[in-house]
């Protein structure tokens, strides 16, 4: 009796695994394995940099030079309760005072209360264009691009966002806030177009382009604020404000800023994962960043997606921008970004290039910056450690075979690194 041979495997199938990594060997993998490699080298990462940042903090203080003079006792002692006050500081500029937010409950004074809750909000407010900038950083990774210019597409969005906010009147604000925010996004966009067309048709690297438009946007925006832009009431180089139909709601009063668009941050991180792990474009994408050549194999457009990739990121840079002109300025002024961009580099690696762990690293990136002002006036710590510990923590998440080696973990498997860039010239 003759047997039915045995079903060749789908050629298709196969390739599509081997494009996104999702082998037999993948699934089978130790699902610790996993978990080490996504979490466990982020969170040494940080913890390190902590390490390294009480030790930097401990040297840079005069007292504890002088308390080493006396004895190594004293010098320990007053490093160690350097060490604790300047964290615990930190802590409290991020998240909130709980003996001030204990107070405030029990008095009843809703001024005191929102004041004691303040640092708590503001610390969501901070993260906010972080989290539209990771996910720009991140979707480029994604495409297999390397999108530095996320702070032009920022500028160029907040520019596009503000004129539309101040310069269109007796529209209600369903239209004309959505009209702000699609503004932004496109000029964000525009300005990540053009390094991606680039890319994909001349092979010029989007690196080397996306910095010269960093310039350009910057001149770009110094010329409109000193000119066509600028306030007219206003011996200062800003724009007029924004209608109150452009604004993004506040949900208390003040002093909390707190607004609508880290939930908007939210919908839109929830939507740039749907896209990329839920979708057929999103799929296509991906294939193209992990391997070009075989997704130009598999009949992919390269040319497409290596434009859509940096259009899409430099789109997502650009609602950052908006963010800051409808929810915190509500006008657009010289150099208001204080390097989200630049930041966004460093929190899009240190969350693996996932929506999700880009949007808790921006939790915990808008906490370290909005910690750092309570850190400096409660310790006298200067808060370029902030900076410093961004700058161990993308250090240690470039090089992980540092961590590797200080932790005694195990390497990953051949090909479980994460995201491939493209190299030069490619």
């Amino acid at each position: 009796m003759a047997t039915n041979p045995s079903p060749k495997p789908d050629a298709s199938k196969v390739l599509v695994q081997e494009l996104m990594g999702e082998g037999p060997s993948q699934l089978t993998k130790s699902r610790w394995r996993k978990i080490a490699d996504l979490v466990l080298v982020p969170l040494l990462s940080v913890f390190t940099a902590l390490l390294i940042g009480a030790v930097i903090i401990a040297l840079s203080s005069e007292d504890v030079w002088v308390a080493f003079r006396d004895s190594i006792g004293a010098g320990l002692k007053a490093s160690f309760e350097l060490i604790v006050s300047t964290y615990a500081a930190l802590f409290a500029g991020a998240i909130g005072d709980p003996a001030k937010i204990k107070a405030a409950l029990e008095s009843g004074d809703p001024m005191a209360i929102r004041r004691a809750f303040n640092p708590f909000f503001e610390t969501l407010v901070a993260s906010t264009p972080y989290i539209y900038g990771g996910l720009a950083v991140a979707l480029g990774f994604r495409g297999g691009l390397f999108n530095i210019g996320v702070e032009g597409q920022l500028f160029i969005g907040a520019i596009t966002s503000a004129f539309v906010g101040y310069s269109l009147t007796g529209l209600p604000l369903w239209i004309h806030l959505p009209l702000t925010l699609l503004a932004g996004f496109a000029g964000g966009a525009l300005w990540g177009f053009i390094p991606g067309y680039l890319k994909a048709r001349t092979g010029a690297h989007e690196v080397i382009n996306t910095i010269m438009l960093n310039y350009i946007a910057f001149r770009l925006s110094d010329w409109l604020l000193t000119g066509p832009m600028k306030r007219p009431d206003s011996f200062n180089p800003v724009s007029p404000f924004i209608q109150d139909t452009a604004k993004l709601p506040r949900f208390f009063d003040s002093p909390i800023r707190f607004h609508a668009g880290f939930f908007l941050a939210l919908i839109v991180a929830y939507l740039v994962y749907w896209f990329l792990f839920k979708t057929r474009w999103g799929f296509d994408l991906r294939s193209v960043g992990a391997n070009l050549h075989a997704a130009r194999y598999a009949g992919m457009s390269i040319f497409l997606w290596t434009v859509m990739a940096m259009t899409l990121s430099g789109g997502l840079g650009g609602l950052a921008g908006s963010n800051e002109v409808l929810g915190v300025n509500y006008n657009l002024a010289m150099a208001f970004s204080s390097g989200y961009g630049f930041d966004s580099i460093a929190l899009a690696l240190l969350g693996k290039s996932h929506p999700l762990g880009v949007v808790l690293s921006a939790l915990l990136f808008g906490a370290l910056r909005n910690g750092a002002t309570r850190m400096m006036v409660v310790s006298g710590i200067p808060i370029d450690i902030i900076s410093i510990l961004q700058a161990l923590i993308l250090a240690f998440i470039a090089a992980p075979a540092i961590i590797r080696t200080i932790y005694r973990l195990k390497a990953p498997a051949e090909g479980d690194e994460g995201i491939a860039l493209r190299g030069w010239g490619s």
